[in-house]
């Protein structure tokens, strides 16, 4: 599977629960939009990653790998120690300039 730079990155990161090297995937002003709640900017998207590790300790083995433009989808496989794990989500980037402007987790 041939994956952009900053997608195998962020996976690495949610792999060793590293929060600060996960939300530096994202631009500044990056977005992201999981169990439905909105994250803005690199503050706040590692202090939720950082609170998830704690509580879940997930992490994700990519199955496939969708690109169109700047969009793209990741679909993985997410275990930890959550209810239902393991489950396959998918992972909605929108990259430019090799980073994340906006991501959306759905299931």
């Amino acid at each position: 599977m041939n994956l952009p730079k900053v997608i195998i990155d962020l996976i690495k990161a949610q792999n060793e629960f590293d929060s600060v090297a996960y939300a530096n995937c994202f631009s500044e002003t990056g977005v992201m939009l999981d169990e439905g709640k909105t994250h803005k900017g690199r503050v706040e998207i590692q202090h939720m990653i950082d609170e998830a590790n704690k509580k879940y300790q997930s992490v994700m083995n990519p199955l496939e790998y969708t690109e169109n433009d700047t969009k793209s989808i990741l679909s993985a496989t997410c275990s930890g120690t959550f209810p239902g794990s393991p489950i396959t989500l998918k992972f909605h980037f929108d990259i430019i300039d090799g980073q994340i402007q906006h991501l959306k987790v759905t299931d």
